[in-house]
């Protein structure tokens, strides 16, 4: 029976994935890819995209097919023995891309099609592969002298292992810490939806009471609504220190502080293998800011227009908490204790009451409506009828359509939290869009498929009755933010893979169509559409969402404070600390929190451990890319804004994002797309009203 891993004629086998299937797929790939390499270099005519790039297109895809089926599995299923084979496979993946980068017979013959006649009759899209190609030949290190290679692959599969062993670490301390509390009065003023998935998680374990994880769904609630500030603590305490020296759930060392620094340390080395004097300059190559000093200037400003606002926002609370709730010091525990506390004073409303407004159903209804609106295409979710072969039974599968009812898109949709489940949100593309010859003048497209994750609640169980999974605003927008992205993947045009969807996109503007989604959670129109009491069936108030529209920017201006110290940490770590120096990663994170923040966490506190955007992730170097896209996306919905009569959802105006952003990939710079749709270079201003910081321009 087929491998269902070298299976690519349509959708992925999830039924029939299992772990004994991995290491022979991936072998067989990798030593077909190695035979595809070796005849096109043997190959005696002069390189040509058909007899030199496109074979190796096509075989790189196969490997990338499989190998994501098994990445995506490691994230949403992780067992002990998948976790295994991944860690053991993925330095064979770096050594194989370290001998491809590095080849320089093929990097010769990419500059010999590069000089030659064959390349001036290449479409603009092919052209632009071959010159990222050779840049990342370039990056690769296929110009480094013979005796430091071996060195620079070495690295490569180093870092590889080390990353997904971050990652490793952090989910099993997020998983190994759970909390039974027995006293109700411990657990009072916890909403009752929350206080039920605590109940049914101790009866899974034969307790009596409420059982607390650090999954977010259950983390959150207690620091948001429980009035003992001593579970608080403690459950703040268990989530700053995951993966450090003071996590020891179990007796097991995941300390994860050794790996940042042999990482950071690595990559200052590949940096200095490839004549960049740090790793902030390798990664930059690819974005759309020139400079480490650029990105500093931009984050260091807007921390300066922000923290009027930062501490404004913290005097108030330190200011209620002492008059209205009898706290004279304020602590990390407290901070979001104490601002619920106040947004339900100050605008009358609080955050759970908000969320009996937004069940599952209701909410998906209404961002496929929108989606529909603004890009003319329909969303269906696939009947069981259609065996799609899911991970889990809360998968979902849906199929997207255009006004023709061709089929051009499709997505999973798996939303909940669960354990083995890697925490946050994402998405992740399962198949890219791109043109298959069959024949000379038979070509076929293949449709893009993406996996949208999320970790929000569970639908809750109620007499024998499973009630809609409730979401907070919040996690509205989060959903909102992946189907940003999943559109820009979904919607593409491009027939090119390696330029369709998300790919060859400027990593610093790929953050763009996701932001743009956020904003229209606080449309009204939008957000009418998308509301249902899950007990009286009634849309959300207009004058409740008066208020949650004036307590938008609630806290807002630390918030901001909060990413740019994320942000500004990320850089500097890859910019001007010294691996092996004087100075630590908690040293270095300190003096960036003198710097820019308000609130400085207690001293056991390790955010770093938990970082894996930039220590498991591909935003190392590359965080900031968050603000930054936010002034592409603040200032791309302004034009919507502008052009608004009754409403935003302009479908005008939505096929134009569609075609100048979306679905042109990265066939062209991020700032020709962007110019391309609002005719000019992106503004600060949008983001600053939209952030409520206007008047500190």
């Amino acid at each position: 029976m087929l491998n269902p891993l070298l299976d690519f004629s349509g959708l992925p086998r999830f039924a029939e994935i299992s772990n004994e299937h991995i290491a022979p797929a991936i072998d067989e790939l990798l030593r077909e890819n190695r035979a595809i390499i070796e005849k096109v270099k043997s190959n005696l005519q002069a390189p040509a995209w058909e007899n030199f790039v496109q074979p190796m297109i096509d075989a790189d895809e196969k490997l990338s097919r499989a190998w994501g089926q098994v990445s995506h599995l490691n994230a949403v299923m992780n067992t002990p023995q998948l976790r295994e084979i991944y860690n053991a496979t993925l330095p064979l993946l770096a050594q194989f891309g370290t001998e491809v980068s590095q080849d320089l017979q093929l990097f010769a013959k990419y500059k010999q099609l590069r000089a030659s006649a064959a390349f001036e009759l290449l479409t603009a899209e092919r052209k632009r592969i071959i010159d990222n190609t050779l840049r990342d030949f370039r990056l690769g290190g296929a110009e480094l002298p013979n005796e430091k290679k071996p060195r620079f692959k070495q690295i490569q599969e180093e870092l590889s292992t080390l990353m997904s062993q971050f990652g490793d670490n952090l989910l099993d301390a997020t998983d190994a810490y759970s909390i039974l509390i027995e006293n109700e009065q411990a657990v009072a003023g916890i909403p009752s939806d929350v206080l039920q998935v605590a109940k049914d998680l101790a009866e899974a374990d034969s307790k009596r009471g409420w059982k607390f994880t650090l999954h977010m769904p259950s983390y959150l609630p207690v620091q948001q609504y429980a009035h003992d500030r001593e579970l608080r603590e403690k459950m703040y305490r268990a989530n700053a220190t995951r993966a450090s020296e003071f996590d020891s759930q179990d007796g097991k060392n995941r300390d994860n502080m050794p790996l940042i620094n042999r990482i950071l340390a690595l990559r200052h080395e590949e940096a200095e293998l490839l004549g960049y004097r740090n790793f902030a300059e390798v990664s930059l190559v690819k974005k759309m800011a020139s400079s480490s000093q650029q990105v500093l200037e931009f984050l260091e400003n807007l921390a300066r227009k922000a923290r009027p606002s930062a501490e404004r926002d913290l005097q108030e609370l330190k200011q209620f908490a002492a008059e209205k709730l009898g706290l004279t010091t304020l602590e990390a525990w407290d901070i979001e204790y104490v601002s619920e506390k106040l947004r339900e004073e100050r605008y009358a409303f609080s955050k759970q009451e908000v969320k009996q407004y937004f069940p599952e159903h209701k909410v998906l209804d209404g961002l496929f409506g929108l989606v529909e609106k603004l890009y003319d295409v329909c969303i269906r979710q696939v009947a069981a009828s259609r065996n799609v072969q899911c991970w889990h039974p809360d998968v979902k599968f849906f199929d997207i359509v255009d006004a023709n009812e061709r089929l051009i898109g499709q997505f999973y949709l798996d939303l909940y939290a669960r354990p083995n489940k890697q925490g946050g949100a994402w998405m992740d593309d399962a198949i890219t869009r791109r043109k298959i010859e069959k024949a000379p003048g038979n070509d076929t497209t293949q449709i893009p498929v993406a996996y949208l994750t999320c970790n929000f609640s569970a639908p809750v169980k109620r007499d024998d009755d499973i009630r809609s999974a409730l979401f907070t605003h919040d996690e509205v927008i989060t959903l909102f933010h992946e189907f940003g992205h999943g559109l820009h993947h979904l919607l593409t045009k491009v027939d090119e893979i390696d330029l369709s969807g998300m790919r060859g996109v400027e990593w610093d503007a790929v953050e763009l169509p996701s932001q743009f989604m956020e904003n229209f959670c606080w449309e009204w129109d939008v957000v009418s559409n998308m509301s249902q009491h899950i007990e009286t069936g009634t849309s959300l108030p207009r004058d409740l969402f008066d208020k949650m529209l004036k307590a938008k920017n609630f806290r807002g201006g630390m918030q901001m404070l909060r990413q740019i110290e994320f942000a500004l940490f990320d850089m500097h770590v890859h910019y001007d600390f010294k691996p092996n120096g004087d100075m630590t990663v908690l040293q270095l994170l300190d003096a960036v929190r003198q710097e820019v923040a308000v609130i400085i966490p207690p001293s056991y506190n390790r955010f770093p451990n938990s970082f894996g955007h930039i220590f498991a992730s591909s935003y190392s170097a590359g965080y900031y890319s968050y603000k930054w896209a936010e002034v592409l996306s603040a200032d791309a919905y302004s034009l919507f804004e502008e052009t608004a009569a009754d409403s935003t959802v302009n479908p005008e105006i939505g096929l134009r994002f569609m075609n100048e952003i979306l679905a042109v990939g990265g066939t062209r710079s991020a700032m020709e797309s962007f110019i391309a749709f609002r005719g000019r270079e992106p503004e600060l201003e949008a983001l600053l009203r939209h952030s409520g910081m206007e008047t500190m321009c």
